[in-house]
């Protein structure tokens, strides 16, 4: 009798403890992580990007499906990004046709760049100029350089960075804007991720320029952002899963990190690491979106594979952060896959009303946004780099600049 009441007990708890399991813990599902899937995904991204720009150079942003509307809204810092990325696949796929559409790009940014008191700012409409747009023009010109070797735009990248130099507060953090009608900056904004972006577009120019002193401000952002942006912010859960500053820290982790900065690359990676498990978590089952939330959107999904993509670079570099080197391949073979299972296929397009805006691209909450292609673009293409295990991020041969 009391075997069988202990054998009821165990069972029971057993049960408990599988349910448990199954309904706290989800399984997880990564989706197709192989190289040649992950490699088509990239270059599909690409191809959208470049199929989907306009005849002024810029893209389309929206795409709705269901009404078979691509609206006019606009952003020039999402602008300013997929033509970084486009540089991107230039350098790193070897593709004239995405260094021709980058330059497309680039001459609606040139002819929407003010200047003033020695620096150059990206500013649509002449009366507002985002920290973020230059940075990321920045961020492009620089991936450029890097793909083509070619110095004819090198005074727009140092009048383009002296713009964010102006920009930054004693602190290390920067104004959010240059305000043209007031003459001054915005002080009253704010934005998280802009300090992310201004850093690695100063550390890039740094290594393009290293005789111009752009390392001072560049450290002083990454002082910032790791010893005050959460709490000058206000992130609820800290460290502020930012991509940007990810970029930031493997670009300057060859200029000798703080033991603090190192220690903040690790929770980054952790932080990192945790939105992926919770993402494939929604991936696996039903019920895993059910406890977990909606899926998240591919530009969000693809910065957490550029950020890992960025930390596993940087383990390879710092012996402080080798340790943190076999969770964030396995998190990012992960993320890739995920990303490389949910993008439109060419055969799946074809039930779309409009095929052209549907192949390549990640549809979430009705839409596709071109910011989805270019973050997923970009962590997919430095997957590839893990992968391949290739530390450099730069293209290892310079693309003939297209006459």
């Amino acid at each position: 009798m009391l075997f069988r009441s202990a054998l009821v007990s165990i069972m029971f708890w057993g049960i408990f403890a599988v349910g448990l399991r199954a309904s706290v813990i989800p399984p997880e599902s990564c989706g197709a992580h192989s190289k040649q899937a992950i490699g088509r995904a990239a270059t599909a991204a690409a191809d959208w990007m470049i199929r989907n720009q306009l005849d002024d150079g810029r893209y389309v942003y929206l795409y709705y499906p269901e009404t078979d509307e691509t609206p006019a809204d606009y952003n020039e810092v999402r602008h300013a990004g997929v033509t970084m990325a486009l540089y991107q696949a230039g350098g790193r796929l070897s593709s004239r046709e995405a260094i021709e559409a980058a330059d497309r790009a680039l001459a609606w940014m040139q002819e929407n760049t003010e200047r003033a008191d020695g620096w150059a700012a990206l500013a649509p409409g002449g009366t507002r100029a985002k920290l973020g747009s230059s940075a990321l023009m920045l961020v492009g010109l620089a991936e450029r350089r890097l793909a083509t070797h070619d110095p004819q735009h090198d005074g727009l990248m140092v009048d383009l960075a002296e713009f964010l130099a102006s920009m930054q507060r004693p602190d290390g953090g920067f104004h959010i804007a240059w305000d043209f009608t007031k003459d001054k900056p915005d002080t009253v904004g704010t934005s998280a991720y802009y300090p992310g972006e201004a850093l690695w577009a100063l550390a890039l120019t740094h290594e393009a320029f290293p005789d111009q002193g752009f390392d001072a401000p560049a450290r002083d952002a990454l002082e910032f952002i790791t010893e005050r942006r959460d709490d000058v912010e206000d992130i609820e859960f800290p460290p502020l899963a930012d991509q940007w500053a990810a970029y930031g820290i493997a670009e300057m982790i060859e200029w000798g990190l703080t033991d603090q900065q190192v220690d903040y690359a690790d929770r980054l990676a952790a932080r990192f690491g945790l939105l992926v498990r919770t993402e494939s978590q929604r991936e696996g089952s039903w019920y895993g979106q059910a406890l977990r939330g909606r899926k998240a959107r591919a530009s969000g999904v693809g910065t957490w594979a550029e950020a890992l993509s960025s930390l596993w670079r940087a383990s390879t570099q710092d012996e402080r952060l080798a340790h943190i080197q076999p969770a964030v391949e396995e998190r990012l073979e992960c993320v890739a896959g995920i990303l490389a299972r949910r993008q439109v296929s060419a055969e799946e397009a074809k039930s779309y009303p409009r095929p052209g805006l549907a192949e390549g691209a990640w549809f979430g909450r009705g839409e596709t946004r071109m910011d989805d292609q270019q973050h997923a673009f970009s962590g997919l293409l430095y997957t590839l780099d893990m992968l391949n295990d290739n530390p450099t991020r730069e293209p290892t041969l310079p693309f003939p600049v297209p006459q």
